[in-house]
């Protein structure tokens, strides 16, 4: 299914994302959040250099705080620009206390929504990479401190991405920011949706 503005004749809703609402997901999502920061901090502490450079220099810690600030706001503008690439819609953007969020009234394809949720793991991900790679030894705890933010910052598009992949491709999702609603084609009676 292509993006569309309006809600495909035929389709029904099977499923909502809320993880303000839906305290189990969201603990599952948040308990997942905190593996995914523990394991990349201790492959940092593993194979990275010692964290005393970052702890010294505790203007480094300010750039390290700013840094991540910085890539909440980013992580949330390269969802919006997926999401007006492929609707031309309308992007909302906001902060609900708990989490920074990017929202629209189009429906997505499947595999349209996949890229919108993955697009800042990944173009973020490689660019953090890059810079640790390129800068001084002595960055690399300021660099990885916010890869760390970046991974297990994107839990929650993780799981949604994880969810969607067991369902046909044909589904749609609505995505508001602070819910999400997925469409499937009505299905028959007693027919499993996948």
């Amino acid at each position: 299914m292509k993006s569309s503005l309006t809600l495909p004749d035929g389709y029904e809703m099977v499923r909502t994302v809320d993880l303000q609402k839906d305290k189990k997901t969201m603990i599952f999502v948040q308990v997942f959040s905190l593996l995914l920061l523990i394991a990349m901090a201790a492959a940092g502490a593993l194979w990275g250099p010692g964290i005393s450079a970052l702890v010294e220099a505790k203007w480094k810690l300010l750039v390290l705080a700013a840094g991540y600030i910085a890539y909440i706001i980013l992580h949330e503008l390269t969802h919006g620009v997926f999401m007006r690439i492929f609707s031309r819609a309308k992007v909302n953007y906001g902060f609900t206390g708990i989490y920074a969020f990017a929202g629209s009234s189009a429906y997505f394809g499947k595999a349209a929504y996949i890229v919108i949720a993955l697009a800042p793991v990944v173009f973020w991900g490689l660019v953090l990479l890059g810079l640790n790679c390129l800068l001084d030894a002595s960055w690399f705890w300021v660099i990885y401190g916010v890869q760390i933010g970046n991974i297990s910052g994107a839990a929650g598009d993780i799981y949604v991405t994880c969810l969607l992949c067991r369902m046909p491709a044909s589904l749609c999702v609505q995505d508001s920011g602070t819910d999400m609603r997925i469409y499937a084609p009505a299905q028959k009676t007693g027919e499993p949706l996948g």
